[in-house]
């Protein structure tokens, strides 16, 4: 039986595709092979991780003058990734303070450059997005690196910001939610285990033209121009979750594009958050403008209940639902593969929590 997994990374991949890659696991269109067996040099897998990268491009309308990367070592890799390539310690950076990921970002930034971080909102619980009015910018920093959308406090900035930097973002909970203007960024970065696939895989959007800042006397393996030079295979390739990235690319497409994902994970998110903002037992405690559409947090009037909630969300086939460690409550993850009756589904479930242990 397929449950609702609300889970906030890796998470749930839809049930088409899986469908599709269990019909391929052991013989991938007659070939005699599996995927997960094929080398990463053969013509077959070459026109996959091709089609995978064309059919990104596709949906998110990027740029000639941008390359995209497939990348191991997730997210947080990017972390220090980033610093290495474009800052040192002689120079500066300006980062954002806005949740759990963008701490640590800037907790592995700071081994490797001067940190400006420009505003923050961590003395409040990260409830809500600085206004843009109070930011510190270094006029001098390398670049600007921002987290759109935090997975853990579920906060949002919902349009990139206007600055005069080189724009760098951290979009993993929020790729492919919706249309993003690739030419506001220099560079976006992306783990798999959200809206693309299993985890294992780092989606990397570069300006070309950030190839030339990049610091040439780290190890090839650290560079970007390096992975693009080489399709993504300077080394071997996480092939298995391109693959299935791909699908999901694919997927994406025959459902109509980023526009559709956009009305339907609108629709999702502010249906769950009228039914919180409208009872006396359930609570979202971020601000109205700066709420994510893919990660909602919320709490019950009585923490002494939420052992109680989990377990019988559990019963009915809600998994995942426990906030996050640091955090505690609950959080609703509800990427793309997520559909509206999930939404409903867990509301049902509200209710029906409420009115017997109200």
């Amino acid at each position: 039986m397929r449950v609702r997994n609300f889970c906030a990374g890796p998470a749930a991949i839809p049930e088409e595709v899986l469908k599709e890659v269990k019909a391929e696991l052991l013989d991938w269109n007659n070939s005699g092979m599996s995927i997960m067996e094929m080398s990463h040099r053969s013509s077959i897998f070459k026109e996959i991780a091709h089609s995978a990268k064309q059919d990104f491009i596709d949906l998110l309308f990027i740029p000639d003058d941008y390359d995209v990367l497939f990348l191991q070592g997730g997210a947080t890799h990017q972390f220090s990734m980033v610093p290495m390539n474009f800052s040192s310690k002689e120079d500066s950076a300006d980062y954002l303070l806005t949740g759990a990921w963008s701490k640590k970002a800037i907790s592995e930034a700071s081994r490797l450059s001067n940190i400006n971080v420009v505003a923050s909102s961590e003395e409040e619980n990260y409830n809500h997005i600085p206004n843009f009015d109070d930011w510190n910018i270094d006029s001098k920093a390398q670049y600007f690196h921002y987290v759109p959308n935090e997975t853990i406090h579920g906060v949002a900035i919902h349009s990139p910001p206007l600055i005069d930097s080189k724009v760098i973002a951290d979009m993993s909970s929020v790729i492919l939610s919706e249309p993003i203007d690739v030419s506001k960024f220099d560079l976006i970065y992306a783990g798999a285990q959200k809206n693309i696939g299993p985890a294992g895989l780092t989606v990397v959007i570069i300006k070309k033209s950030m190839f030339e800042l990049e610091n040439t006397n780290i190890p090839n393996i650290f560079r970007y121009s390096k992975h693009s030079e080489n399709d993504s295979m300077l080394n071997t390739p996480p092939t298995f979750s391109w693959y299935i990235a791909g699908k999901v690319f694919k997927w994406l497409k025959r459902e109509g594009g980023l526009e559709k994902m956009k009305q339907k994970n609108h629709l999702k998110a502010q249906t769950l958050y009228n039914f919180i903002d409208n009872s006396d037992y359930f609570s979202n405690p971020v601000r109205k403008t700066d709420r994510s559409i893919m990660n909602i947090p919320f709490t019950l009037f009585n923490k002494d209940l939420d052992s109680l909630f989990i377990n019988e969300a559990q019963k009915r086939g809600l998994l995942n639902i426990q906030g996050h460690r640091s955090l505690g409550g609950m959080r609703a993850s509800i990427y793309n593969a997520m559909p509206i009756e999930g939404v409903h589904d867990l509301i049902d479930f509200m209710k029906d929590f409420e009115n017997k242990n109200g």
